[in-house]
């Protein structure tokens, strides 16, 4: 059965479009010990939204973004998601959202809930979100996503793992915030056809990657890290050029 988005850009007749902006953020916390550069101060974060309003583009979920294109709009959407559920999204990251009228996607692993980052071999260990703070992110109005199970790369994963990745995260999490999961977020941003068809066969109605290279569609939409030294002139280049170096997205 074809999800909600895909049924919404069926209806709208819509071969391709320029491809959407989605921005990948992860912690929004102390970024002094960080040698991945996934982190963002709660500053930082402020200043990268308020320069998203001052511009007259609002942030969204991916959902949010999807739908609005399948109906033809959506030109000052800009997706924003969150990936790994670390339990600073509450703390830090919703109000700042809040404050400025935005929405988001966040991808959360319900394999590691309450644990930590623990697949990160450098740098410190930050909590990740419990159930129960997941169902408050859900509560909030956050699009809540799966990220896999246990944040595993799923081109080297055999078929049992693969599909309890997939399709078993989804049954988890929707019996949790007791709603449809549409969205999928490739860990590691890597991808490839059969990781794809993986998650579209799980009744995803988009995946997230980084650089889906070849692949096309919006179960490989590619994102834009946002880290902290993205600054407003750094911010402009990354909205101008995303469209420059990613190849229009087939079906929306």
């Amino acid at each position: 059965m074809p999800s909600s988005i895909e049924s919404a850009t069926a209806r709208s007749g819509r071969v391709t479009g320029p491809v959407p902006w989605v921005a990948m953020y992860h912690s929004v916390g102390d970024c002094s010990d960080d040698p991945y550069r996934v982190t963002v101060s709660p500053a930082r974060l402020e200043k990268q939204l308020g320069w998203l309003r001052r511009r007259g583009l609002r942030g969204v979920s991916v959902s949010a973004l999807l739908a609005a294109r399948a109906r033809g709009e959506g030109r000052r959407l800009v997706a924003l998601t969150f990936d790994d559920g670390y339990a600073d999204f509450l703390d830090h990251a919703l109000p700042l959202l809040d404050r400025w009228g935005c929405g988001a996607t966040l991808f959360v692993l319900p394999g590691r809930f309450g644990g930590d980052n623990a697949w990160d071999p450098l740098g410190p260990r930050k909590p990740l979100l419990t159930a129960d703070g997941v169902r408050r992110a859900a509560g909030s109005g956050v699009e809540i996503g799966s990220h896999g199970l246990t944040h595993v790369d799923l081109t080297k994963a055999d078929a049992e793992t693969l599909r309890a990745e997939t399709a078993d995260s989804r049954a988890q999490l929707e019996e949790l915030v007791q709603a449809p999961v549409e969205g999928f977020c490739y860990p590691y941003g890597t991808v490839d056809q059969r990781a794809v068809d993986a998650v579209r066969d799980a009744g995803y109605g988009y995946g997230c990657a980084i650089d889906p290279g070849p692949l096309g569609g919006p179960h490989a939409l590619p994102r834009v890290h946002i880290g902290q030294h993205d600054h407003a002139v750094r911010l402009f280049l990354k909205y101008r050029l995303h469209r420059l170096r990613r190849r229009p997205v087939e079906g929306l």
